[in-house]
């Protein structure tokens, strides 16, 4: 087993595994619906992956046989100039001619040797923009999860949402939240093992720190909930003693 690449099959696991937990503690639910969600997108990520790190060969099938005729005319561009006397004026046009012709070869076989990396990073950008999508899925999941819903001191409305978790359920619940995001972290970060590519990289660097920022304000609240919990069992100590 090798430690310095991610391994898709073992997110994959790990994912279908958080969805049966989710769905095993709260059946029913929205966020029972995203995990499975989550956990059909691993093995679409997984086949894309593994199609991005094969060559595209009727692509540079192409790109070849156009740089073969690109070089075909330059040649026959050349063998004129060879019958024709050095001290001419016609001698120093087709010189001419022929480095222009030579320049431009080189350009276009520089940018036809770049398509099958511009058409790999449209297939990851889009790959990420579904990512991105269901991480604010996530955070909307989790968005009118307040801890101050547990205080004595709140006091609901009637246009307030429903909150009908106790503390622990909703400590596990933000935390499901929080592994779910880290799965789509390593979802992304797939896309760049696949496509070593400075903008892929890029792109997958602002998914996983989006989901990073989310996970942390997350945390603030189960923090929240644990300090909640332990001043409610030191005044029940103190009401005991």
């Amino acid at each position: 087993m090798s430690f310095d690449r991610l391994d898709p099959g073992h997110i994959n696991a790990t994912a279908r595994q958080l969805a049966a937990r989710v769905e095993g503690r709260f059946p029913g639910r929205g966020l029972a619906q995203v995990a499975t969600e989550l956990s059909g997108l691993c093995e679409t990520v997984r086949a894309e992956a593994a199609a991005l790190t094969q060559p595209h060969w009727p692509m540079r099938i192409a790109i070849g046989a156009l740089a073969g005729a690109a070089v075909f005319v330059l040649v026959g561009s050349i063998i004129p100039l060879n019958q024709i006397g050095r001290q001419t004026l016609a001698s120093v046009e087709a010189l001419e001619a022929t480095i222009n012709t030579a320049l431009l070869a080189g350009l276009g076989f520089a940018g036809l040797t770049q398509i099958e990396a511009r058409v790999k990073r449209r297939r990851v950008l889009r790959g990420l923009h579904r990512l991105r999508s269901i991480i604010h899925v996530i955070d909307m999941h989790q968005l009118t999860k307040d801890p101050v819903a547990l205080t004595p001191e709140f006091t609901p409305r009637a246009e307030s949402p429903k909150r009908d978790l106790t503390a622990p359920e909703l400590e596990r619940y933000l935390d499901y939240c929080s592994e779910m995001l880290a799965i789509t972290g390593k979802l992304a970060a797939l896309y760049a093992q696949a496509v070593p590519d400075a903008g892929v990289a890029a792109a997958v660097n602002d998914i996983e720190t989006l989901g990073s920022n989310l996970s942390r304000k997350i945390w603030q609240k189960i923090v929240l909930i644990d300090s909640q919990t332990a001043r409610k069992r030191a005044a029940t100590a103190k009401r005991g003693a």
